[in-house]
């Protein structure tokens, strides 16, 4: 076995394979929609900075929801240097299903403010 850590490619769902159904149910958790607020507001982050902001702090927690969403088509992940990349897909779900996400982030940001 390498003592080299292998590069990991993660697998993205096609625009045209994402459905509602499955984004509705990544977002309907806390804290995987926190990550996507935070990732829609502030642009592209590192999951290191990113679980540092919504207050999480095991990885092995986080690795499971970076998978639910992007397995959702909600977010893109990619491995950049020694980190890993993290980014809404706000294309293709606003082409897919146009108004959505805007609008469970706006709720999402009513219910925080109420």
């Amino acid at each position: 076995m390498s003592r080299y850590r292998q590069r990991m490619s993660f697998r993205h769902p096609e625009r045209d394979a994402i459905r509602v159904d499955a984004v509705l149910s990544a977002l309907g958790n806390p804290v995987r929609l926190a990550a996507v607020r935070s990732l829609d507001k502030d642009g592209d982050r590192n999951c290191g900075n990113l679980l540092a902001e919504i207050g999480v702090s095991a990885k092995s927690t986080m690795t499971h929801h970076w998978r639910v969403l992007r397995d959702a088509g909600v977010i893109w992940q990619h491995q950049h240097g020694r980190e890993y990349q993290l980014s809404v897909r706000r294309e293709d779900l606003d082409a897919r299903y146009p108004g959505l996400l805007d609008a469970i982030l706006a709720g999402a940001a009513r219910d925080e403010a109420a």
